[in-house]
């Protein structure tokens, strides 16, 4: 690799000039620009990105935090296509998406309070938001541009892009009911998450609008993995009075969920109807076909990459939204997992 004082020497110019012609500064003769242009790629001149990020107090890099078991996205199937449609975004600005990974054993205000010391990022994108997060009043406080990719109650008037939990629990349960269901379980994450608070939210004023009464005995928490799923079976078949349908909110208790009803010799949707949050490529191999909601992760990924961007000021005219507080909305992909109450069999034990 070549430096720019290399180049420098190369063309008999100055560091100074060099640099000014790099970067397209308008002192720079037309002339010399291309000629410092033309040298550089020729002796395979690569910038210092290191003393750049210092000299210009930026590191052109965007941070997308994410945590190990992120109900979220568990697996590369939510993430991936979200990442794509960020840097899709990002890449119009010349900019660079980095991502940073909480492991399970660290306190999330801790890993990203180290990222914020070290400026590693210009901005960032939060994922697995609590209730109440500490992330979002830290970067607030320390006035680096964010959005959340999940709502949050904590205070200030910040960019925010969440999935209709709300929305996903009212129509399964509207569904349900329509097919004769009267005990619908739900099952929530195990982690102090909001989108857990709010899917519990929806699932309650559901009930309510069909005048059910809630069950806190319905509502079944556990890991977002296919354990959790299997779990959660274990948990139904040992109920005195078990539900005849369960909403879930994650598509990985799915697969647990039905392995654990195909050991007790049940059938998905004939014995417990079942309803998922989201349609992956997982969940499509599923027999009976799962029952559960569609949206376009690389399009959630380029609305987060713009609501961000436009809540920093030097890309603000491209993006002249403001502040960005959106509700995504998810599409009913009807399956075979969510029969009719009258199939459901007495499977206590």
């Amino acid at each position: 690799m070549r430096g720019i004082k290399h180049l420098a020497e190369h063309l008999g110019l100055s560091i100074g000039t060099v640099s000014r012609a790099l970067n397209a500064k308008p002192d720079v003769n037309p002339e010399t620009r291309k000629r410092v242009l033309a040298a550089a790629s020729a002796l395979g001149y690569v910038p210092n990105q290191s003393g750049r990020s210092l000299r210009q107090g930026a590191t052109n890099s965007v941070g997308f935090m994410i945590e190990a078991g992120d109900p979220s996205g568990n697996s590369d199937t939510f993430f991936m296509p979200v990442f794509d449609g960020v840097q899709q975004v990002l890449s119009r600005h010349h900019l660079d998406l980095v991502v940073l990974p909480c492991s399970a054993g660290e306190d999330p205000a801790q890993y990203l309070a180290r990222t914020v010391a070290r400026r590693q990022v210009d901005a960032l994108i939060l994922s697995a938001t609590r209730r109440q997060d500490d992330r979002i009043a830290l970067l607030s406080k320390a006035r680096l541009p964010f959005i959340a990719l999940g709502r949050s109650e904590t205070a200030g008037n910040y960019p925010w892009i969440d999935l209709d939990f709300e929305g996903v629990a009212t129509r399964s349960v509207a569904r349900l009911v329509a097919a004769g269901h009267r005990r619908i379980a739900v099952a929530l994450p195990s982690k102090d998450l909001n989108l857990g608070f709010v899917y519990l939210k929806g699932y309650r004023a559901a009930l309510e609008k069909h005048d059910i009464a809630f069950d806190p005995s319905l509502v079944l928490r556990a890991a977002s993995s296919e354990q959790g799923g299997y779990q959660i079976g274990h948990e139904i078949l040992s109920m005195a009075n078990p539900p005849t349908a369960i909403i879930l909110h994650y598509e990985l208790l799915a697969i647990g969920l039905y392995s654990r009803l195909h050991d007790a010799g049940l059938v998905p949707g004939n014995d417990l109807s079942i309803i998922s949050f989201r349609e992956s490529p997982i969940s499509r191999f599923l027999s009976p076909r799962l029952t559960c909601f569609r949206l376009s992760l690389r399009e959630l990924g380029v609305a987060l990459g713009e609501a961000l961007l436009a809540s920093m000021p030097k890309y603000a005219e491209h993006y002249p939204q403001g502040v960005v507080q959106r509700v995504w909305p998810m599409e009913m992909v009807v399956g075979e997992s969510d029969g009719p109450a009258a199939a459901a069999s007495d499977y206590r034990s």
